[in-house]
């Protein structure tokens, strides 16, 4: 059975998104115009199940999520809150209520950190508002486009609370820190041409239609790489990210000492003295059971 046919059989579970895989892209799709692709219960449930299993089984080389009506995702629906540190609608302990709810918000920060932790990038085509929970969603991905109707708003501020899914430990790696903090203060609207401008996103499409079509072709010419050579440069920038230069220069060169393929080397060449798509191997799938 083919990756995209294992995944077409499980899409029936799914309510939040539907999912497709085409030479060696897969392409997550939110489907909940009618509700702005607010996230809900299921969702917390569904993306990393869907990220995962694409990861673990090396389904695809390079994924990408869009979305699909007016705006990317209004953000978090907070019904998932419900009933989070209750005891059978009992009184419970303060402290204890406590320790629930720091491990729950641990859930939703690990639905997103799947992102980052894929061994394949992940790619963020986004329409209209992009706003609250959305903004921890796409800064967990590798690349962001916009269309540029698309806006990104920290809205936690705006109902009473401290946005705590992934924004800023994200964002402050992504822009300069006076616009984090002035977008977490105030709540305010980040327009698509100031996005790109203070780097959050690669590229301002004209419309929806422009920008998916954008991501993905930018999904394709990924996966015409070397899987091994792009997973390598994701875990160093990664890495990079959260090390010194100094770690991260022994930890890149500790890598090639296992990772350095002089195979698939010689077949980029290979190809294009023969002028001709060079062909590399999959990643395999995890190995579980153990």
């Amino acid at each position: 059975m083919t990756a995209a046919a294992v995944l077409a059989a499980d899409q029936a579970d799914w309510t939040c998104f539907d999912v497709s895989i085409d030479a060696g892209v897969a392409h997550i799709q939110l489907k909940r115009p009618e509700a702005m692709n607010t996230m809900n219960k299921a969702f917390w449930r569904e993306l990393p199940a869907i990220v995962r299993d694409i990861d673990d089984n090396a389904r695809a080389r390079c994924i990408v999520i869009s979305s699909t009506g007016k705006h990317f995702s209004a953000g978090m629906d907070l019904s998932v809150f419900d009933g989070v540190g209750d005891r059978d609608g009992g009184p419970v302990d303060r402290h204890v209520a406590g320790e629930s709810f720091r491990r729950h918000v641990h859930h939703l920060q690990d639905t997103f950190t799947c992102l980052d932790q894929a061994r394949m990038p992940v790619i963020a085509a986004i329409q209209g508002g992009c706003i609250g929970g959305a903004v921890d969603f796409t800064s967990a991905c590798d690349i962001r486009y916009c269309s540029a109707d698309a806006f990104f708003t920290i809205m936690e501020i705006n109902i009473g609370m401290t946005a705590d899914v992934g924004t800023f430990p994200r964002l402050c790696k992504l822009i300069p820190e006076g616009w984090v903090r002035e977008l977490a203060y105030t709540g305010g609207r980040l327009p698509a041409e100031k996005a790109r401008e203070i780097g959050l996103v690669n590229a301002v499409l004209p419309d929806h239609e422009a920008v998916v079509a954008h991501a993905l072709a930018t999904a394709r010419e990924i996966a015409s790489k070397s899987p091994l050579a792009v997973a390598g440069s994701k875990v160093m920038i990664n890495y990079a990210r959260d090390h010194t230069i100094a770690d991260a220069l022994d930890y890149i060169a500790l890598w090639q000492v296992g990772m350095f393929s002089g195979p698939h080397m010689a077949e980029t060449f290979a190809a294009k003295a023969q002028k001709r798509e060079p062909s590399f191997p999959d990643l395999l799938p995890l190995r579980k059971g153990f």
